[in-house]
């Protein structure tokens, strides 16, 4: 018997709601094989199985918290076609391996994992899991730990530089972790010790206490519902955003006459292949040029380190509206792909925003970001910088207005454009600079093709 212990569930994720769970009692699962259906503070995912056998026990069911390192299932392993051999190997480890459960107790010996090493002394493991875990989430339980597929050299590492090893994301062969996993881990974990605090407490201001809401009922009926996962961590980040962030917002107009005419000439080419040729999708394109004309764009602010952080990558994050919240995936190496591929790309990111399918990643490591609102309406709006991104393109609704073009008035089509940015790395000129640059790229993309 074995217990499936739910893995990490990504950087910063402290717990997750059980929205299905995938298996039932006596079905037989194997490795990779999904066992539930979770939202997180940033995503709806489904977390599949790092043990194959028969499901004896299921500990949790919809509407659970759960968080890393807890036992949600019994799997029975020997029914899974376990070697022979395994029991024989340590016939008296059986009697003295205490079971969480009655059933487990009884249960042939699964096969031994490797004999773990000495323990090193806890505290740098203490201190480190505290200074990442600032939010007070729950260490992860120690019986845990065996859970992680690693080799004993790289616990020994773990456990030497103070990281949690069921912590570490493995990007070897079904999720195996590595020394260089563990190396990355700590590194990011370093640099999150001042940018988990950056807002009003990097600023020296002590942060906003939460006020109680008066009772309503006092008036009339109320409902009471409530946040979902993702609604959650929406309002912590913005509200992260905003107390960290001194925005200021730019605004100008860009005539797109001539772009939706190429836009309906090229349409259908698009869609052929699978795209949707958007306002938003110029507008990406446009965006990664503009990146590596302004690096300051495409950078982060480090005020623990005093320190600025200039990206060597063009990642564009497309704010999606769904059903469940504003979702932000993000499009990888913006400036290396056509408008096409972006067109392809963006459709594809939102169908899977709208269907709960973005996993952490798909939403992580964006350069800028961009939110149109055209498609419902509006005139201008004020975004807020997506932390830890210094800047977001706003842009609304199109319409046609008399222009006056030297000699007389006439109707061209002008997109508002809202650029909203961080005061303490960009001033002003130059956020009307790069503003100006993206309009006169969207006026005419033929020079957007000739500068690059």
């Amino acid at each position: 018997m074995a217990d499936f212990v739910l893995p990490n569930l990504g950087d910063g994720v402290a717990q997750g709601d059980v929205l299905k769970v995938l298996v039932k009692l006596g079905d037989s699962i194997k490795v990779d094989q999904p066992v539930l259906e979770l939202e997180t503070d940033k995503a709806t995912v489904e977390v599949p199985s790092t043990l194959a056998g028969v499901v004896k026990e299921i500990r949790v069911k919809a509407g659970d918290k759960v968080k890393p390192g807890q036992a949600v299932a019994v799997i029975d392993q020997g029914m899974a076609g376990a070697p022979p051999q395994a029991e024989a190997a340590a016939p008296a480890a059986a009697p003295a391996a205490a079971a969480p459960s009655a059933a487990a107790a009884v249960a042939p010996a699964a096969a031994p994992s490797p004999a773990p090493e000495p323990e090193r002394p806890k505290a740098p493991v203490v201190a480190f899991a505290a200074a990442r875990q600032q939010a007070a989430a729950p260490q992860v339980a120690a019986a845990a730990v065996t859970s992680a597929p690693a080799a004993p050299s790289v616990r020994k590492l773990a456990r030497e530089i103070g990281v949690d090893i069921t912590e570490v994301p493995g990007t070897g062969p079904g999720g195996r972790i590595s020394i260089d996993d563990v190396k990355e881990f700590a590194r990011r974990v370093m640099n999150s010790f001042g940018s988990a605090g950056q807002g009003a407490a990097a600023a020296g201001a002590a942060p906003v206490a939460l006020r109680a809401l008066p009772d309503f009922s006092k008036w009339g009926e109320t409902e009471r519902k409530p946040m979902s996962g993702i609604r959650r961590k929406t309002a912590e980040h913005l509200s992260t955003a905003w107390n960290t962030i001194p925005h200021v917002t730019q605004f100008d107009k860009a005539d797109i006459t001539r772009l939706e005419q190429m836009r309906k000439t090229y349409r259908a080419e698009v869609e052929k292949k699978g795209g949707n040729l958007t306002v938003t999708a110029v507008a990406c394109k446009v965006l990664a040029s503009a990146l590596k004309v302004f690096p300051q764009f495409n950078a982060s602010v480090d005020m623990a380190g005093a320190a600025i952080v200039y990206k060597q990558f063009i990642s564009v994050g497309i704010a999606v509206d769904t059903d469940n919240g504003l979702l932000v995936p993000v499009v990888r190496d913006a400036d290396r792909k056509n408008l096409t591929e972006l067109s392809v790309e963006i459709q594809q990111l939102a169908e899977k925003a709208r269907s709960r399918k973005l996993s952490i990643d798909d939403m992580s490591g964006g350069s800028m970001s961009i939110s149109n609102l055209g498609g419902i309406g509006g005139t201008a709006f004020t975004p807020i910088v997506n932390w830890p991104e210094v800047a977001i393109l706003g842009i609304s609704r199109g319409v046609f207005e008399p222009v006056w073009n030297g000699t007389a008035f006439e109707p061209r089509q002008m997109l508002p454009l809202s650029l909203s940015y961080d005061h303490r790395l960009i001033d002003g000129a130059d956020a009307i600079r790069f503003l100006r640059w993206v309009a006169e790229a969207l006026e005419n993309p033929f020079a957007l093709a000739l500068r690059g």
